[in-house]
């Protein structure tokens, strides 16, 4: 199973995370089979940014966003209210 999940880089108090597709069975911050964005929730406003494209054709596949994805996948436009 497969998942499109945050993968958090940064330094300590200062992170930002990039948006991977991942196996469930993979480490948080492990490897991973493509980046399809990166959110950076320390700048005002936080900044995202998501390849839509490359979100849709992995949820057709049978990806699963977590929460946290499917909210910013929302804000930036991927997924449809």
């Amino acid at each position: 199973m497969v998942k499109i999940r945050l993968k958090r880089m940064g330094m300590k108090k200062k992170p930002f995370y990039r948006v991977v597709v991942a196996d469930v069975n993979s480490p948080r911050d492990g490897r991973f089979i493509e980046e399809i964005g990166y959110y950076d929730p320390m700048k005002q406003p936080a900044e995202i940014k998501i390849d839509n494209e490359k979100a849709i054709a992995w949820m057709k596949n049978g990806a699963q966003p977590t929460d946290t994805v499917r909210i910013l996948l929302k804000k930036s436009g991927a997924l449809d209210a």
